[in-house]
């Protein structure tokens, strides 16, 4: 369970620092989080005309905007949704681009020292992301090759019917 000291000490622990004007957004994000969701870094910026804490975890980029009169609004993008990142740096702000393939995400107005930090753990997620992914669908495969291999032994040892081996292999294979 996230708390708002949790998240103060995890920006300490990744080196946050472009947090401005960003305070009431970071006492929210621990009810946004969920459970198993790791912050990987964050910093703040303009998203239209106001400022936004932008965090990226191990499975999201989530957009916090925490007004007076309307209370909190909230965009995001999944990690296996982000087509490209992109920036641009002046000599104090820059900016973070962020496609989704449906609608770009135009932060402008960030700390310039947050701006590859915050694309670095991005990127190291999405890639994270994706090992995972393969991994799985690799041990998937394998096992349903072993499965297939040991169906086979037992129809040549004679401990199951022909038509037993290819109903099994057709259920492993789909």
């Amino acid at each position: 369970m996230h708390t708002h000291e949790s998240i103060k000490k995890r920006f300490e622990e990744v080196g946050v620092t472009g947090k401005y004007g960003t305070k009431k957004e970071i006492k929210e994000l621990p009810k946004i989080l969920t459970n198993d969701e790791i912050v990987n870094y964050a910093t703040s910026g303009f998203l239209g005309s106001s400022t936004w804490l932008v965090v990226s975890t191990n499975k999201r980029v989530i957009f916090l905007d925490k007004g007076m009169i309307y209370g909190l609004k909230q965009k995001e993008i999944a990690l296996d949704k982000i087509n490209s990142i992109a920036q641009k740096r002046g000599m104090l702000l820059g900016e973070i681009h962020i496609w989704d393939g449906a609608e770009s995400f135009n932060i402008t107005h960030c700390d310039k020292g947050t701006i590859q930090p915050f694309i670095d753990a991005t990127n190291k997620a999405i890639d994270a992301l994706k090992t995972t992914s393969s991994t799985v669908a690799a041990t998937t495969e394998t096992s349903g090759f072993s499965k297939i291999k040991e169906l086979k032994e037992l129809l040549d040892m004679g401990a199951i019917s022909e038509e037993e081996f290819k109903a099994q292999k057709e259920k492993i294979l789909n």
